[in-house]
């Protein structure tokens, strides 16, 4: 079960390019999406107030229609009602027979109730007339005829509630004005249905809605359309890193195959020009020593001599081939008694003045930076020699608390392809140098004119390490 979950997990392993893709989106999609929320909110806000203001103006207006509806109906009967008295029932009929012929548009009429809650005037609901209508409510449970008659008796306003539309028998929102005659303990009023503008408003919302779908789809599609402009610029970069990178790889390779031939063609000549010369040399010796011998000769011992003398100097050069390789003095005592019999052995072998300066850094330069140091400094003077036709050459290696520092100086003719230039040209020798500081996390110079040239390295404080007991060998 481990195994499979392992299994599992390494299929969702991302690589260097997916996460760098995924830092560029995730930041870009949860942007957007907050936008949208953000844009979403503050559009329905903006809706729902516009929306409101005018469902507010219009059922404004129509209650203001309301009013002159009733109006209009009192000042028809006022003159009656005024000289009424409480009881003129020939009075009371009169006004109902008016109010009953009082209808306009569609649905519009008057209705009267009396304070018991008995229906005395509905001329487009007639059903309704001569009933007691107390405790009725609509479908949403909201008191119809108790509302208005407490209305009427404070004296007038408004009330709304479901009722059926007389044209069409549907049930649709009503708002009625009642006002209240006291002397016959009537409630007399007018409704308006107001469908049309909840209807308004509706359509104002679904707009609204639409609006903010559309908006949805544009920045999805804005963010789609970054996202992808993200993954064609990132894969482009890829492709062009990864040739980039297989380029150098090709770059590098080679140069490694040249590294090895000139290390190899340089094994080859040492052991050439100074091993098999010394070799042939003491063959000679010994086969002269071997005739003298047969001939009882006298000088037959001083072959022999000359045999071993010769075979001394190519354990001698065997040795030197392989100090060079791999000197044991750099992993038995360090880079400073190392970098002291590089220098005697190179001033012995050219005659070029050589000059050692380096401190004590109880053994505090890892292995890394040791090796990479003396390399550089073996380089260096193989360089001199070969190119630099200088007289005098001085090495310093100093500490410092940004790390360590290895400078070289020569007195010679200098490289004239890095003339005024603080970088190194693409020569071999100078990028395997640079190739070594640079695994350390170091900095390497190179300045040249025609009065010399100057090299110098730079190890970083992370190669250093902790100081160690006083007891330490003190070797660098």
């Amino acid at each position: 079960m481990a195994a499979a979950d392992g299994s599992i997990w390494s299929r969702f392993k991302l690589n260097y390019g997916q996460k760098i893709f995924l830092l560029a989106t995730v930041p870009l999609v949860l942007a957007a999406a907050a936008i949208a929320l953000l844009v979403a909110h503050q559009s329905r806000a903006l809706a729902d107030r516009e929306i409101a203001a005018l469902e507010e103006h219009m059922i404004a207006a129509k209650k203001a229609e309301l009013e002159n509806y009733i109006a209009i109906a009192r000042t028809a009967f006022f003159n009656i009602y005024g000289r009424a008295l409480p009881d003129d029932e020939e009075a009371k009929l009169l006004v109902t027979q008016i109010l009953s012929a009082m209808t306009y548009g569609q649905d519009g009429y008057f209705f009267v109730f009396d304070y018991d809650g008995n229906n005395l005037v509905s001329p487009r609901q007639t059903y309704l007339i001569g009933k007691n209508w107390t405790g009725l409510k609509d479908l949403n449970g909201v008191p119809i005829t108790d509302e208005l008659i407490r209305i009427a008796r404070s004296g007038a306003g408004y009330h709304s509630f479901d009722w059926p539309k007389p044209s069409t028998r549907e049930t649709a929102r009503m708002v009625a004005y009642v006002v209240g005659l006291q002397d016959w303990q009537w409630a007399v009023g007018t409704g308006i249905f107001i469908d049309d503008v909840l209807e308004t408003t509706a359509i104002a919302r679904a707009d609204v809605e639409a609006r903010v779908q559309r908006t949805f789809v544009y920045i999805v599609a804005i963010t789609l359309s970054a996202l992808f402009m993200v993954f064609l610029s990132g894969m482009m970069i890829n492709i062009r890193e990864r040739r980039l990178a297989d380029a150098k790889l090709k770059e590098l390779t080679q140069r490694i195959f040249d590294t090895q031939e000139e290390e190899r063609g340089r094994v080859a000549r040492e052991l050439h020009d100074s091993i098999s010369q010394i070799l042939v040399g003491v063959r000679y010796a010994l086969e002269l020593a071997r005739r003298r011998f047969a001939t009882a000769d006298a000088r037959a011992p001083e072959s022999l001599d000359k045999g071993i003398d010769h075979l001394n100097g190519a354990i001698q050069e065997v040795r030197r081939i392989s100090r060079d390789l791999r000197p044991g003095v750099l992993d038995d005592l360090g880079l400073g008694p190392a970098l002291q019999s590089l220098t005697e052995e190179f001033s012995k072998r050219t005659g070029i003045e050589t000059e050692l300066e380096t401190v004590v850094f109880r053994n505090r330069l890892d292995q890394d930076a040791k090796i990479a140091l003396y390399r550089i400094a073996q380089e260096a003077l193989t360089n001199i020699e070969r190119h630099a036709e200088a007289d005098k050459v001085s090495i310093k290696l100093s500490g410092h608390t940004r790390g360590a520092t290895m400078r070289i100086q020569d007195n010679g003719r200098g490289i004239p392809q890095t003339r005024g230039r603080s970088q190194p040209v693409e020569g071999l020798g100078l990028r395997n140098m640079m190739e070594r500081i640079e695994q350390l996390d170091g900095s390497l110079r190179v300045l040249s004119s025609r009065s010399g040239t100057v090299i110098e390295a730079q190890v970083p404080l992370s190669h250093l390490l902790p100081p160690e007991g006083k007891n330490t060998k003190e070797t660098a």
